[in-house]
C-alpha cells in the first residue's frame, strides 16, 4: 500500500493501492475531487518541478514576449533585443502587481500598472518612478529590483520548461525516454518544427487529470466519439475526399499497437497506422528514409500520443496537436491547444493539416467536445459519495504489462520503465500508471520535506 499521508496538520489522507504482482492498482477517487490534495498537487507536483511554459517559435522575434503559468505562479517569457529567451516570475518587486497584463506581444518595456515601475527584456528595472522624490532609506540601493528570475530555465530543441526550484535535475534528465518522442516531432524537417499561427483555448468543468489520461486511452474512443467514427467510416466508403485518421486504426485487433512509462511521469503510445497516405509528412516520406532511415520514418507516420509529465501532451495521427493543460481548481481545467508542423512544409501540406486539425481537434470539431463532455460527466459522478472510494479504471492491460522495453522499445531505442503490447483492441491502461507513481512520489516528498523543515 502505497500512502499518501498527512498527517501533521489538517489534510488529506489518500491512497495508491499499487501492486502490481497482484493485478492491483487502485486510485482513490479522492485525487479527483479534494481540494485540499488539488493544492497539494499545484505545490509539489507543479511549482517544485519542470513544467512546458510555451514553445520558441510562439515568441521568435526580438522583443517578443510571452506570459504563462507555473501552477499559481505568474511566468513572463522575454526575448531581449539580442534575441536571447529570459523568464521571470510576472511579479514587480515593488508591490507584486502582474507587469506583463497582456498575453502576448512585442515590447521594450513592461511599465507595471499600479505604480509604474518600468521593467527592460532582461527583467532589469530601468525607472523606479518619482524616484529622486522618494526619500528612501539607504539600503534600497542594494535592494534588488530586477524581476524575480525563475530559479530554472532550459530549452530542449525549442521546447521550454521552467522550474521554480533550483532543487531539480538538468533538463535532459527530466526528458530521458520521452525526449525519443519530442525528438520525432523535431526531426521531421532539418529545419525542426515550429507552433503554426493560431491557438485554441477552452475550458472545462472537471480535473486535469483525466486529460491526463485521456490522451493515452485508447479504450474510449469508439463510446465517446461516435459521430467521428460514423463520419469516418463514410469518408473511407467514398462519401468524402477528405481523409484524416482511419477507423481502421482503433477497431481493427490486427492492427499491433503498445504503451510505455518512463522516469518522472512521463508515458507513450503508439498504433500502427492503416492509411500513412492521409498524412501531409507522407508526401516527403522518401527525402525522411533518407535524411533519417526508414525506422525512424515509418516511425513518424504511426499514431503516436505521448505526455511530458505533468502538463505537456502531444497528439500524432494525421497532423499533430499540442495541448497544454492549466490546472485552474479540483474541477475546473484550462487546455491550451495548438497545431505543430515541419518548418519548411510545403503549402498544399500545412493547407491539408490545418484542415485536419481543425477537423478532430478544435473545440469544435469532431472530438474535444465529446471529451470535455465526458469528463464533465465523470466529475459529476465522483460527487456521489456512496459510491465505491476506488474505480476500476486503471487495469486493462495489466496482466500483460512486463518491466522495462519491449521487443519494440528495444528496436527504436527507448528504455521505458514499462511495456505493454499486442493487439491494438487490449486498449491498454496501465499507460497511466507511471503518471500516477510519479505524483505520488512527488507529494509524499514535498510533504516530508515540510515535516523536516
Amino acid at each position: 500500500m502505497n500512502a499518501i499521508h498527512d498527517g501533521a496538520r489538517p489534510g488529506p489522507e489518500r491512497y495508491l493501492h499499487d501492486d502490481p504482482a497482484a493485478g492491483i492498482f487502485d486510485l482513490h477517487r479522492d485525487v479527483y475531487r479534494d481540494p485540499a490534495l488539488f493544492e497539494l498537487e499545484m505545490r509539489y507536483v507543479f511549482e517544485r518541478h519542470w513544467v512546458f511554459l510555451a514553445h520558441e517559435t510562439q515568441i521568435p522575434q526580438p522583443l517578443d514576449y510571452l506570459a504563462t503559468w507555473i501552477g499559481h505562479q505568474p511566468v513572463l517569457l522575454h526575448r531581449d533585443d539580442s534575441g536571447r529567451l529570459n523568464a521571470f516570475l510576472n511579479v514587480c518587486p515593488h508591490k507584486g502587481a502582474a507587469v506583463c497584463q497582456s498575453e502576448s506581444g512585442n515590447r521594450k518595456f513592461h511599465v507595471c500598472p499600479y505604480h509604474g515601475w518600468t521593467f527592460d527584456a532582461r527583467g532589469d528595472c530601468v525607472l523606479v518612478k518619482d524616484r529622486a522624490q522618494g526619500a528612501y532609506p539607504a539600503h534600497f540601493e542594494q535592494a534588488d529590483t530586477r524581476l524575480p528570475p525563475l530559479a530554472r530555465f532550459g530549452n530542449y530543441r525549442g521546447f521550454l520548461f521552467g522550474s521554480l526550484s533550483p532543487d531539480v535535475p538538468p533538463l535532459e534528465e527530466h526528458l530521458a525516454g520521452i525526449s525519443a518522442f519530442l525528438d520525432m516531432i523535431v526531426d521531421q524537417s532539418p529545419d525542426g518544427t515550429e507552433v503554426i499561427p493560431g491557438r485554441s483555448y477552452y475550458t472545462f468543468d472537471a480535473n486535469w487529470k483525466m486529460q491526463l489520461e485521456n490522451c493515452l486511452d485508447t479504450y474510449h474512443l469508439t463510446s465517446t466519439h461516435p459521430s467521428f467514427m460514423n463520419i469516418a467510416a463514410s469518408r473511407a466508403s467514398g462519401g468524402s475526399s477528405f481523409r484524416n485518421i482511419d477507423i481502421a486504426d482503433f477497431v481493427d485487433p490486427a492492427i499491433p499497437s503498445g504503451s510505455y512509462t518512463f522516469a518522472n511521469g512521463h508515458a507513450a503510445i503508439w498504433i500502427e497506422t492503416a492509411n500513412p497516405e492521409v498524412r501531409p509528412l507522407y508526401r516527403q516520406y522518401d527525402a525522411l528514409v533518407a535524411r533519417v532511415g526508414r525506422q525512424r520514418a515509418d516511425m513518424m507516420l504511426k499514431t503516436i500520443n505521448f505526455t511530458v509529465f505533468p502538463n505537456l501532451q502531444f497528439s500524432c495521427n494525421a497532423c499533430i496537436q499540442m495541448r497544454v493543460m492549466r490546472p485552474l481548481a479540483v474541477d475546473r481545467t484550462e487546455m491550451r491547444s495548438f497545431c505543430i508542423g515541419p518548418r519548411g512544409e510545403p503549402a498544399d501540406q500545412r493547407k491539408l493539416r490545418i484542415h485536419q486539425f481543425e477537423d478532430f481537434f478544435n473545440p469544435t470539431g469532431l472530438a474535444t467536445p465529446d471529451d470535455s463532455r465526458v469528463y464533465e460527466s465523470v466529475q459529476m459522478g465522483l460527487r456521489a459519495r456512496g459510491a465505491p472510494d476506488a474505480g476500476l479504471g486503471h487495469l486493462r492491460g495489466l496482466a500483460q504489462v512486463i518491466e522495462g522495453p519491449d521487443a519494440f522499445a528495444r528496436e527504436i531505442g527507448i528504455t521505458p520503465l514499462t511495456s505493454a503490447s499486442g493487439r491494438s483492441d487490449m486498449q491498454d491502461e496501465t499507460v497511466f500508471h507511471g503518471s500516477y507513481r510519479e505524483w505520488a512520489r512527488r507529494i509524499r516528498a514535498g510533504l516530508a520535506s515540510e515535516v523536516t523543515a
